[in-house]
Order: structure tokens, then sequence, then C-alpha cells
């Protein structure tokens, strides 16, 4: 439990930068450039006496420094297009909760508390309020879920309250569809009104008055699910959800709320998902952000041959890091939870920067992941990332060096087999409850296939360690359990081909 002294310092500190954001955006005049780009130095001058020696490297501020001077750089346009279009309340609750609690003050007590418990400490929690969903999408795990599961307030409650005692202020959701329970999402933003909170929504319950509300809040946001043209889209979620997704976005744009996608790519969606004409179009409508998501065989309805090919998924590697370069003017941010392995070091599940509970309670590893040792109903937040299955994950992660390869059940399914046999964790589907063999034997020859494709690729890039990596004390300490070493004690890591040579 944090001490008094320790919650006044914290109202203290967050006050002072609800007075720097406020000066922050009255100052953001459209027309004075200059003005504006010394305004964000000073933004970084800030983070960086705020971090400390435990911060980003200087280098790498400095490279955005020399990125702010140049009002031309493309992310420097972005940055602004966002803050001119976002309603002002919004703008500045967003930047308190997401940047100042979650970003700064909450990934320092993340990171204490790591070292603290020795144990994986998420910087989010995904969590659903319920089940229940008033769409059946094909391939779906939902759709076996039924309508009997729900989270409490008062549960939902508890995984914040908890969930900020280690520095976690940042928190998604999802289900089924968690707009069902607008009324208690709203309740639990208004009480944690320090957090920040994400909903991943099938669009078809955001009206005028959710806008205004949201709006109001100023710390909620939507991932907005869409998989491209109507076709493609409909033909998956269901005749007239496009057209459900288009109302959303229209709205959002006009309450100025910062909104994003949530896209599952799959073998049938993959090139309308990832085509530029789509992409302009998403960007047009308002959406600055979206993660992509390879659709996973989870679910005794799933449908494995939806899964992308391996040309495919080599395809959207490039494609989605191209939208990231600053060879294009697209108003959009994209992040792939497959591929951007790299960027994140591997596999992030098991608390190790996320996990899931659904909505009987029960902590999963990953959302895609059904199964489990503990439940909000019985246990703290911190008993959850200390269980056996978790503590597993924090063991065995990064689970492949090449992280191209970082998921337990996709790309390495032999481990995940492993953690829940040695484990004892239990089948989370009640159901319709599938078995760790069954749902890692839809993912052996896929693992096989694509294994030495991404060998390739990856031994084909330069990589780089990041400066905090968030593994094991073991795996830190004891570099040889990695399949790849450092070159002339820098940070640089040889692809293969250099090793040979």
């Amino acid at each position: 439990m944090t001490s008094t002294v320790e919650n006044l310092q914290h109202a203290a500190e967050r006050k002072a930068f609800a007075v720097a954001i406020d000066k922050f955006l009255n100052h953001l005049d459209k027309s004075d450039v200059s003005e504006r780009t010394e305004t964000y130095l000073k933004l970084i001058d800030a983070a960086e006496k705020f971090w400390g020696k435990n911060g980003a490297r200087k280098e790498t501020l400095d490279k955005v420094r020399e990125y702010v001077k140049n009002p031309e750089n493309r992310w420097v346009k972005f940055i602004n297009r966002v803050i001119d279009e976002t309603d002002r309340n919004y703008a500045k609750k967003m930047l308190l909760n997401l940047g100042y609690e979650a970003f700064f003050r909450g990934t320092k007590m993340i990171r204490a508390n790591r070292e603290k418990y020795q144990c994986n400490i998420p910087w989010l929690i995904l969590f659903d309020p319920t089940d229940a969903c008033n769409m059946h999408c094909v391939g779906c795990w939902s759709g076996t879920y039924g309508h009997k599961h729900n989270l409490t307030f008062e549960e939902m409650d508890k995984i914040v309250t908890e969930g900020k005692e280690l520095g976690t202020y940042l928190y998604m959701m999802t289900g089924g569809e968690p707009m069902v329970r607008k009324n208690d999402i709203f309740k639990l933003a208004e009480k944690h009104n320090d957090c920040f909170f994400g909903l991943y929504s099938n669009s078809t319950l955001i009206d005028e008055e959710v806008c205004k509300k949201v709006q109001k809040l100023g710390n909620i946001t939507f991932m907005l699910s869409i998989e491209g043209t109507p076709d493609t889209n409909d033909s998956r979620r269901g005749e007239g959800h496009y057209q459900a997704v288009m109302k959303a976005m229209d709205l959002l744009k006009k309450y100025g709320i910062v909104f994003g996608t949530s896209i599952c790519y799959t073998k049938a969606n993959i090139e309308a998902v990832t085509d530029t004409k789509f992409i302009e179009f998403i960007a047009e409508k308002g959406a600055r952000f979206g993660f992509f998501f390879h659709f996973m065989p989870v679910g005794n309805n799933a449908v494995p041959e939806l899964m992308p090919t391996f040309e495919q998924r080599k395809k959207m590697i490039d494609k989605i890091r191209w939208i990231r370069t600053g060879d294009n003017n697209l108003g959009f941010f994209p992040m792939d939870f497959q591929n951007d392995g790299e960027f994140v070091g591997g596999c992030i599940a098991g608390g190790r920067n996320y996990f899931h509970i659904n909505a009987n309670g029960d902590a999963e590893p990953c959302v895609f992941i059904h199964f489990s040792n503990t439940n909000i109903h019985e246990h703290h937040i911190l008993e959850m990332l200390q269980s056996p299955l978790f503590m597993a994950y924090h063991e065995g992660q990064p689970f492949n060096r090449n992280h191209l390869r970082p998921c337990p059940m996709l790309e390495n399914p032999e481990l995940l087999r492993e953690m829940v046999d040695a484990t004892g964790a239990h089948g989370t589907n009640s159901e319709s409850e599938e078995s760790v063999e069954q749902l890692c034997s839809k993912c052996d020859d896929y693992a096989a296939g694509w294994a030495p494709i991404a060998d390739e690729i990856w031994a084909s890039q330069k990589h780089y360690k990041k400066a905090y990596e968030n593994y094991s004390r073991e795996k830190i300490e004891h570099p040889e359990l990695a399949a790849f070493e450092h070159v002339d004690g820098s940070d640089r890591i040889e692809s293969a081909d250099e090793k040979r040579a």
C-alpha cells in the first residue's frame, strides 16, 4: 500500500503536470511553428529530468529532439494533427493520464515493483466486463462463451484499484462487447479519473450520448473492429456491421475523441486491410492508430484455414513497417501484435507487459491463452502475477530470441504444452473447453513451416538490444542463455549470417 506521504507527493506532482499540460495546450499556436517546436523541446527536457538515469538513453532523446526541430517531419506533423483535432478537455486528460500516470510515473513504479516482487508487473491489464455480445463473428472464440459471465462493478473496481498500487494506469476491455456494460464502464472511468481506458468495440452501441459522455470524461478511447471493405468485413462480422463502424467513426471524429482500429487479419482479408487506400480511408475517417492481430485458431469453433499464409505474413511485416516510415504521409500509426516482437522484446503476455482477466474472473496470461491457476474472486492482482502459470511465463520469456517467433502458442506450441502441464493450469472456457493439446495441435504445422522463413528474415536484419527488456534475472545475468551474442560490447546483436562469418 502507498503511504500518506507518497499520496501527497503524487497529488502535488499530478497537479504540477496538469498546469504544465494546460500551458502546453494553450501555447500551441498553429500559426507560430517556432513556438510549437520550443514547447515540444521543453516537454522532452522535462521527461528526461523526470526519468533520470533509468529513462531513455540520451542519444535516443537527442534523436527525438532533432525530429521535433523539423516541422515537416512526418511524425511531428502527425502529432500536431492529433492535438489540433482533439477536444481540449479530452486532450488534457489523455496527456495527463496516458502520458504522466501511465508512461512516466506508472512505468517507474512498475519497474521498481518488478525488482521488489521478482515477478512480472504489467503496464496494462486487459479485462472482459462481460461475455455478452450482440454479434457472432466467424471464428471468434467468444461465440462459444454464451452470456453467462459478467464482472461486477466491484470486481472491475478491485482490478483497477489493485493494479494502480503496482503502477498500472492503463486498462483495456474486450469481451464479448464491452459497451453492453457502458454504464458501469463510465462509472469506473469516473471513479478512477487518473487512469486511461481503451475499449475494443464492434461500434454498434456508440451513439451521440456515448460520445458526449466520453468527451466529458476524457479518459476513454475506442479500438473499432473493422476488416477492410464492406464485403471482406461483413462476410465475417455480419451484414450491416461495416456501416455501423462508419457511423461510429464519424461521431467520434465530430466530438474530438482520439480513437483507433482493431483489425484481425486472416487469409481472406489481409490484402484488403493492408491496402494503402484502405489505410488512407480510415485515417481520413479519423482513426489515428490501429492494432493488427494475426488470426489465432483459438476455441473449438475456430477456423484454422483462416490463418494467413507464410507469404502473406512476410508481406505483412514489410507493409506495416513501411507505413511507419517517413516515405508516406498516412495519418495513421499501426502496431502489429505478432510481428512487432522486436520492439517489445518478444511475448508481452503473462504480465510482462499485459495479461487478461476474463468475464468469469480467471486470470489468463494472454487473451488468446485460455488457461489459468487463479481468479479475481479469490486472489489479489499480485497473487495472480505470482501464480504458477504466470511465473512460468516470467521464467520462460523470451520464448524465442527470434522475435518474429515470439508466441508460446502459435510459433512455439511445445512450450505452451510444457507450461500448462507443469503448472496444472485448467481450461477457462466453461461453455466449450479446449485442451492445451487440442489448441497446440492446430499450431504445430504452422510453427514448423514459419520457423525457417522467420529465421531467414531475422538473419538478414540488424537488431538492437533494448536498454530495458524485463526478462527474469536469470536471463539477464546469464546471457549465454540467449541465441545471439553482443558484438564488441555494443548493443547491436549479430545476425546469423554474421555469426557464421
